[in-house]
């Protein structure tokens, strides 16, 4: 996209902001609305963007013009004006999706990173592992990247480097995972999320197909059971004996990991300063993925000894009075069995405030989140629920939080639906003591991480 004219809509978003930044770095002009910016919301985002050279506009149409090609997230919709303004100036239309595709399928060495679970944090793992060995990648994730932040670039979700290594997580959501054509594709773990199982089997194992090299994880039944029909696929995993990747002697504790991995004739120790036996899969993944690009285990290894992670992956925001308060990303039952497993293992009471993520995922999947969360807390942690995210539109909203927490409490669990925001955060502030620790899970918010933020200024001036 050098030299041409581009129009974000919805460019606030977590996978829309990165592509932006990396369009504009290459000497794109690039310009952008979003209807947080409009509402007056998450102002440091949009100075970020602007502080690019990335013109924003309200979303009224006002910002396209003759020439411009337009970008549109999934969560826009066909009657907002931006869209139906490039619809009266025939401009040129593509998704999100489509134009990532164009970069990564035009880069002569790429990783695509794919799964139901863990996509942003192998994303970033290979980025930083590819950076520290002075590769130069290009990088696309959906989430903030410890490793890249400056003052300068406080939301660090893209790094723009060599557009010919392309490296980035794909998404399965809305299907457009098939447009992906990678040198390497990672398939992490496949489970109940957006799409039905039979669904995103054909996905994946089309995604798989259509590299040159896939990358599995054969600890995941359902990644294997795909790989299976994919010649000359990659596995990687601590359990299974057939893994060309083999993870041994997992030694885990509240600060991270470390583990043996071995591969061929190639063996070395790994110290991965991230927390839980998931990020310790990740990290295995990772490995496996760039030794498919020619890099050696131990290069890679010791890179990953200086991983920092990703806002919202499980992210310590601070701790005030004796309570630490955890922000997560965690949304579907992967994830957040991950994350209590990892969190529950260590001492003290765990508050949780969860926001589903939409309706639609309640509909899908909530006996699986009602079974996860009743089977993943333990006797005195306490989970709050507010509603769902809704944006309007006309969704069924027959199932929300209150079913939720009336069906956790059914699997044994302690949970209670209470619908605002400040309430929750004066209830979290009354029930936390010393040695609690405080986690925010939810995702299609960035609002979160403010809440989470306040509940910590709150239990400073509380201290």
């Amino acid at each position: 996209m050098t030299g041409s004219s581009t129009f974000f809509c919805g460019i606030g978003g977590s996978g829309m902001l990165p592509l932006a930044c990396i369009v504009a770095a290459k000497g794109g002009s690039v310009a952008g609305s979003d209807r947080a910016l409009d509402a007056g919301r998450l102002a440091a985002k949009f100075e970020f963007l602007k502080a690019q050279g990335i013109a924003l506009f309200p979303q009224n149409g006002s910002g396209l013009a003759p020439g411009m090609t337009l970008i549109t997230s999934a969560a826009v919709e066909e009657t907002i004006p931006d869209v139906v303004r490039a619809r009266e100036l025939g401009l040129a239309h593509l998704t999100r999706p489509q134009l990532l595709s164009q970069l990564l399928n035009a880069a002569g060495r790429s990783v695509a990173v794919g799964g139901t679970s863990g996509k942003s944090t192998v994303t970033g793992m290979i980025g930083w592992i590819l950076h520290a060995l002075d590769r130069r990648p290009t990088v696309m994730n959906g989430a903030v990247m410890k490793n890249f932040v400056s003052a300068d670039t406080p939301f660090a979700s893209a790094l723009v480097g060599d557009p010919g290594l392309f490296v980035s997580e794909v998404d399965e959501s809305d299907g457009s995972i098939a447009l992906y054509r990678p040198g390497v594709a990672l398939l992490n773990n496949v489970s109940l999320d957006h799409k039905e199982m039979d669904e995103l089997r054909a996905l994946f194992g089309g995604f798989l197909s259509a590299a040159g090299t896939a990358v599995v994880n054969f600890d995941d039944a359902e990644s294997r059971a795909i790989a299976a029909d994919v010649p000359g696929a990659v596995g990687y995993g601590f359990d299974a004996s057939d893994a060309q990747v083999r993870g041994s002697d997992l030694a885990l504790d509240a600060r991270g990991s470390t583990f043996t991995v071995a591969s061929g004739a190639e063996r070395t120790t790994v110290t991965l300063p991230l927390p839980g036996r998931h990020n310790a899969a990740n990290a295995l993944g990772a490995l496996a993925a760039v030794q498919a690009l020619g890099v050696p285990l131990a290069e890679a290894a010791s890179a990953l000894a200086s991983f920092a992670g990703l806002k919202r992956r499980l992210e310590t925001v601070g701790t005030a009075a004796g309570v630490t308060v955890i922000d997560d990303f965690a949304h579907n039952p992967d994830k957040i069995s991950a994350t209590l497993a990892t969190l529950a293992a260590g001492p003290g009471r765990l508050l949780i405030f969860f926001q589903p993520h939409g309706y639609g995922p309640l509909a899908k999947m909530g006996e699986e989140l009602s079974a996860t969360f009743a089977g993943g807390m333990r006797a005195d942690d306490l989970l709050l629920l507010s509603d769902p995210v809704y944006q309007g539109g006309t969704v069924d909203r027959s199932r929300g939080s209150d079913w939720l927490a009336d069906a956790i409490v059914r699997g044994g669990g302690k949970a209670e639906h209470v619908p605002e925001r400040t309430a929750i955060g004066a209830r979290l502030l009354a029930e936390a003591g010393p040695g609690d620790t405080i986690a925010i899970l939810g995702a299609r918010d960035d609002t979160l991480s403010e809440f989470a933020a306040d509940l910590l200024r709150n239990l400073g001036n509380r201290g």
